[in-house]
């Protein structure tokens, strides 16, 4: 049964994940600098885009759309946090953030999986999502007179797993070559 309960910012962390891959070896190295393994720190907002491109067919006298055909899938977002430290803009500048030598050379950008997990611990169950192949696209610092250091940055990614603990995952029909 999927998780039906309402749930706020309060409930929810943010953790990064580093993968095995070469940017991914950059991205533990600055995580275990910043030592945020277990959490994002101070994060004040967590915004996912999923875009895809469905293109509309329509014939000529109708108005109405006849068909939509898929196209590519888009993932995207934002992250709001009370700045802290320099975590976030190592993760999208990798080692050129940190060594002058490094400016000269191909050096990739760090690359890690987002886990977002919302959990109320008044009921049962918990939703996760992953948020797969995370880059950092953009990096925003604002410092208003009588408000709070804010940072932003902005995401791609390759993927989402959707994880609830309350749900099964639904039967995926298996594909059938047809023979022409």
């Amino acid at each position: 049964m999927p998780i039906s309960n309402v749930l706020t910012g309060a409930h929810g962390s943010l953790t990064i994940a580093p993968l095995d891959t070469l940017p991914g070896q950059d991205a533990e190295r600055i995580a275990a600098t910043y030592e945020i393994q277990q959490a994002v720190g101070r994060v004040t907002g967590i915004c996912l885009r999923i875009n895809t491109d469905l293109e509309e067919f329509h014939e000529i006298g109708f108005r109405h759309v006849t068909s939509l055909h898929e196209g590519n899938i888009h993932i995207s977002g934002t992250i709001d946090r009370a700045y802290i430290n320099g975590a976030l803009l190592a993760l999208l500048m990798g080692r050129k953030a940190f060594n002058e030598e490094a400016k000269s050379q191909r050096i990739f950008q760090p690359e890690f999986n987002l886990t977002i997990q919302m959990v109320d611990t008044s009921v049962a169950g918990q939703a996760e999502l992953v948020v797969n192949g995370v880059k950092l696209e953009n990096w925003s610092y604002s410092m208003p007179e009588d408000d709070f250091i804010m940072e932003q940055v902005s995401f791609k990614a390759k993927s989402i797993d959707i994880r609830d603990s309350e749900s099964s995952v639904p039967a995926v029909p298996e594909f059938v070559a047809i023979d022409a």
